[in-house]
């Protein structure tokens, strides 16, 4: 580029143009002159709204107490155990909002979200990464105005945007996720929501079906639809085998994948599929119908009863399929911390500490990252006749010399705890045999 300049330049030099002037026509210069100006705004909004760096710091910290806090949280505000009329209270600490928001949206947009809580006015700041190392950096200020928390001010980056833009726009997000039947319905029980110093306070009021409507709004109609067609897929599957006969986990998920693939190949998008093929796989693997949370479940066929195994094991295709379906929603710091949890339980009078099992959940939650990173190579590598491409040793890494069974003692006085050298060195080595899995590279 460099030579074709010096040489334009010598050329110039050397032949002097005869150069007419040119003038646009006067009936084209008022729209040319408001190009202009909207390419100019275009490029100084791009300048003002886009970032070299997040405002909001990477965090993967979540802890087995930060599932302890989950687990209690869900189980004592359980709409099914509310009776109509009833008025709770949720107190929400900052910490807990973060986990919830960062959960949300991760799922959306690999996003990361901040949150100030202070009294009666609140802060959120969020960063979602653009192409090429750039951010898009968000930051709000929420107010308490007559029982109801509204935005006071929000800015792209540093492009000030009028609060009620901002509300629309929460609005559409919600639209564009299939969210906006959650919200609706939560708006709808809500009376007020108080805003502390590190706390949110909500107050609501479950009112007739709510709870039916709460959990109904959770899955959307066509994701209804898509969970019909594998639920389908599963009857067929089991009507084969007799009742209460163990089923490997491979030659359950590689007929569904298949089909996941097939409806992919038509147009469907290929993480949903294979989403809803995990889940349906998972409500059955631990004993539970769609039917518990889903009206419109009850028309649909019922699978026989087998039991789902991960080489040779039930605990462990349980452990699989939980962590895969957490990590294919984006929370794979999540996914990890509730297998921890579940082996701390363990660990305090159940059946122990479990590294094995730890493997388990790992190797579930890296299918889960594949599923969402790479649907279409992880369909690819585990559909066809079931069985015939894969073992279950093919998703479950050596485990035989792992420890397994610990009482809390023990664990502390040969590990150290959760988070210690030790144990730090042995979620080391099954990541290492996870990675040496073919089909979970």
């Amino acid at each position: 580029m460099a030579a074709l300049a010096a040489l334009a330049v010598l050329v110039c030099g050397r032949v002097q143009p005869v150069v007419m002037p040119w003038r646009p026509r006067r009936w084209l210069r008022a729209p040319l002159a408001v190009l202009a100006a909207l390419l100019l705004a275009a490029l100084t909004a791009i300048v003002l709204v886009v970032d070299s760096a997040p405002r909001v710091a990477a965090r993967d910290d979540v802890s087995p107490a930060d599932v302890a806090r989950a687990v209690a949280l869900a189980r004592a505000q359980d709409p099914r155990l509310i009776a109509p009329g009833g008025v709770r209270t949720l107190q929400l600490s900052t910490r807990d909002i973060e986990l919830l928001l960062n959960h949300a949206a991760h799922r959306i947009v690999q996003a990361r979200v901040a949150v100030v809580l202070q009294s009666g006015a609140a802060r959120v700041d969020a960063s979602a990464p653009l192409a090429h190392g750039l951010w898009l950096n968000l930051r709000s200020r929420w107010a308490e105005q007559d029982g109801v928390a509204r935005i006071a001010s929000l800015h792209v980056g540093a492009l000030p945007v009028p609060a009620w833009l901002g509300a629309r726009l929460l609005r559409a997000l919600a639209r564009h996720d299939g969210a906006a039947d959650e919200l609706e319905v939560a708006l709808g029980l809500l009376q007020r929501v108080s805003l502390r110093p590190g706390t949110l306070v909500l107050t609501y009021r479950v009112e007739g079906r709510s709870p039916r409507r709460m959990l109904e709004a959770l899955v959307p109609p066509e994701e209804q639809q898509r969970l019909q067609v594998y639920v389908a897929r599963l009857a067929e599957l089991t009507r084969q085998r007799a009742a209460g006969s163990v089923w490997p986990l491979t030659q359950a998920l590689a007929p569904l994948f298949e089909l996941a693939q097939q409806r992919t190949d038509r147009g469907a998008a290929a993480t949903h599929e294979t989403r809803a093929a995990l889940l349906v796989l998972t409500a059955y693997a631990n004993g539970l119908s769609l039917e518990q949370w889903l009206a419109a479940a009850r028309g649909w066929p019922r699978p026989v009863r087998l039991r789902v195994t991960l080489d040779g094991r039930a605990d462990f295709a349980l452990h699989f399929l939980i962590s895969a379906l957490l990590a294919i929603d984006g929370t794979s710091p999540l996914s990890r911390a509730v297998g921890v949890y579940k082996e701390m339980s363990d660990a305090h009078g159940g059946s122990g500490f479990s590294f094995n099992d730890i493997a388990a959940d790992r190797a579930g939650t890296r299918l889960g990252e594949l599923a969402l990173a790479s649907p279409l190579v992880l369909l690819q590598r585990l559909a066809g006749d079931p069985g015939a491409r894969v073992s279950d040793r093919a998703l479950m890494p050596p485990w035989r010399d792992l420890p397994e069974g610990l009482p809390e003692a023990e664990f502390l006085r040969e590990y150290g705890g959760v988070g210690a050298p030790d144990y730090e060195r042995m979620l080391a080595e099954i990541d290492r045999r996870i990675a040496a899995l073919p089909l979970l590279r």
